[in-house]
């Protein structure tokens, strides 16, 4: 791809424009997300429009522009996210009946903690995380357990960089970290109250493909006060199950 006069591909334009719509954004003007993207207000109206012509995005009947049907398509075709949900939803859907709160798979994407599902019960409590939600790394269940299993690189730059708070019980200490990614490692599994909501408390196990690595993390979020082993029992249960059909899914 041709370079701009700053340097910058097309390709990291067209991501750019894509990275400004979130869960709460999902429709914008070309003018705002050219803002939002950093861009030119020319350059923003050219890409929206060579997007909405391979439909990437599509307009609404204000012009308004938000993610088109076929990037969905194409992002599904042979992802490894279908993959593992399509592996883990049976067993989620065992978990969701049986604890009937939040339900929950992430995997480990560019440093962060990005959930690929979730499950809900009408009556269960507090929970900010959602489907394509990140959050990072140290400040939940599931991504303690993605760290606990990930690169040292990794788990030497979270610990050595800023930890911040996403609630007030979030764990900053580097010292106390090192200590619960051990104990994640040796028990296979965190209860973890209060660290993204202080009145939740989020309990997480490791999910491998076979005897291979970790490849995500299944987790319930319940309210504080409630008991764990339940949770815990059934966790580990959908986990070895979720791990066969993922080695019996590899060619």
């Amino acid at each position: 791809m041709a370079n701009s006069p700053s340097g910058e591909t097309v390709t990291e334009r067209i991501v750019r424009v894509l990275e400004t719509f979130d869960t709460d954004r999902t429709v914008q003007t070309a003018s705002e997300i050219g803002r939002r993207a950093h861009l030119p207000s020319s350059t923003a109206h050219r890409v929206v429009a060579e997007l909405v012509s391979c439909g990437l995005l599509e307009r609404d009947e204000e012009h308004r522009v938000r993610l088109g049907m076929r990037l969905w398509e194409l992002a599904l075709r042979g992802s490894r996210a279908l993959r593992l949900r399509q592996a883990a939803l049976p067993f989620m859907e065992r978990v969701q009946a049986r604890i009937r709160e939040h339900t929950q798979l992430a995997v480990l994407e560019n440093g962060e903690t990005l959930f690929v599902e979730r499950l809900s019960h009408p009556q269960a409590g507090a929970n900010i995380t959602r489907i394509a939600g990140r959050l990072p790394l140290h400040a939940s269940s599931a991504g303690l357990v993605l760290l606990a299993h990930g690169p040292r690189e990794l788990q030497e730059q979270v610990l050595t960089g800023p930890l911040d708070a996403v609630s007030p019980e979030t764990e900053t200490d580097p010292a106390r970290l090192r200590r619960v990614l051990a104990s994640v490692r040796r028990d296979g599994v965190v209860v973890a109250p209060g660290t993204v909501e202080s009145v939740s408390t989020g309990v997480a196990v490791p999910v491998r493909e076979g005897r291979g690595p970790v490849v995500a993390a299944l987790s319930v979020v319940l309210p504080r006060d409630a008991p764990t082993r339940p949770a815990v029992d059934e966790l580990r249960a959908a986990a070895t199950g979720i791990s066969a059909a993922l080695e019996a899914q590899r060619p």
